[in-house]
């Protein structure tokens, strides 16, 4: 079933659970009595106590309705501690509120803000998994009544070829895992996020649905340039728009941010002007990935910029002796320029 799918992580682990079993079992030689019955006993209570343990252990990790294996579940452990005891999760609202008031000195004076932002879960990655993870926080707005859990994405990514352990090096690819089990629709976009392909971004957002974007992971999570080798997944699904006017009527003012504007709910509001191409700072995204609990709020550009220079396979990966799927023509040819519009089956967006 799961075991299949990692042929190659099989060997690294079990080696992990027998070194602990080994000072485990010898220890109750000695204890016994004195140092006679130390050798006599040794070899019978040594087969007596090996073959339970070794074979229990096994089992429980590759068999069964456990999850497939995936490198890095020992540090993703560490870090959901680590979060959970820095407090509780914060809902959305409050989490993007927070977000906006600790960078509100980058917002233009000069300019009313509106901010659209659909309502998105998080979910803390195991292993190479960000882009799996991306998806499964998407589709919370793709297929919210079925839902789809993340174990069934990394089984079909595997068997589909997509994946060995989790890793998506191909945009195209993801577009048609997406289609296939969620039953949604992919848009592919090439050529970067600038030019045209901007204005389908913004409009794409602005109607509330989730774009997939892969981009350089900096130390901070945001958005850098590491030629690819850095190379990670986010999920958009809010975009605040620095514009000169606010559209009436449809738009509220928040009382704690004047200034800002937001979608009466349940109310129709005509679009925004979107903000010119040459305007700098006016376009900022609302992201989230696989590694913190929290929203990011990037410059459109900063993403742009990363998402365009995604060319090469990190050395480190291919130093590391693990498997990964990587297309024909390489990091380039699967990432480099592209990202992914998801809407539901049934939108007319």
């Amino acid at each position: 079933m799961i075991s299949p799918c990692f042929p190659p992580v099989e060997t690294p682990v079990p080696p992990r659970p027998l070194a602990p079993q080994a000072p485990i079992v010898s220890p109750p030689p000695p204890p016994p009595q004195s140092p006679n019955l130390a050798f006599p006993p040794s070899p019978s209570s040594l087969q007596a106590p090996i073959p339970p343990p070794p074979p229990l252990p096994p089992p429980s990790i590759a068999t069964g309705a456990a999850p497939p294996h995936v490198f890095g579940l020992e540090k993703s452990h560490l870090l959901k501690e680590a979060l959970e005891k820095a407090g509780p999760v914060p809902g959305s609202r409050e989490d993007v509120k927070r977000l906006l008031k600790l960078h509100k000195d980058r917002f233009r004076s000069d300019l009313q803000w509106i901010l659209f932002c659909a309502d998105l879960p998080s979910f803390i990655q195991e292993g190479p998994q960000c882009g799996l993870v991306a998806l499964w926080m998407a589709s919370t707005l793709l297929a919210p009544r079925s839902g789809i859990p993340l174990e069934r994405l990394m089984q079909m990514a595997v068997e589909r070829g997509y994946s060995a352990q989790g890793e998506m090096f191909s945009v195209a690819a993801m577009g048609k895992l997406a289609q296939e089990a969620l039953g949604c629709q992919a848009e592919l976009l090439c050529g970067g996020l600038g030019g045209p392909n901007r204005d389908r971004v913004l409009h794409h957002l602005v109607a509330g649905h989730p774009l997939l974007v892969p981009y350089d992971e900096d130390f901070n999570h945001e958005p850098c340039q590491k030629k690819g080798h850095k190379a990670h997944w986010a999920v958009s699904t809010g975009v605040l728009l620095g514009v000169q006017g606010v559209p009436s009527p449809g738009y509220v003012e928040d009382p704690e941010l004047p200034g800002l504007f937001h979608p009466m709910p349940g109310t129709p509001c005509q679009p925004p002007a979107l903000p010119d191409e040459s305007s700098a700072g006016t376009v900022y995204l609302l992201s989230k990935q696989g590694k913190s609990w929290h929203y990011q709020l990037w410059d459109y550009n900063q993403v742009q910029d990363s998402n365009l220079q995604l060319t090469g396979f990190s050395p480190s990966r291919a130093a590391d002796g693990r498997e990964y799927v990587v297309p024909a023509g390489g990091v380039r040819a699967g990432l480099c320029g592209q990202a992914l519009l998801l809407t539901p089956q049934d939108s007319s967006h």
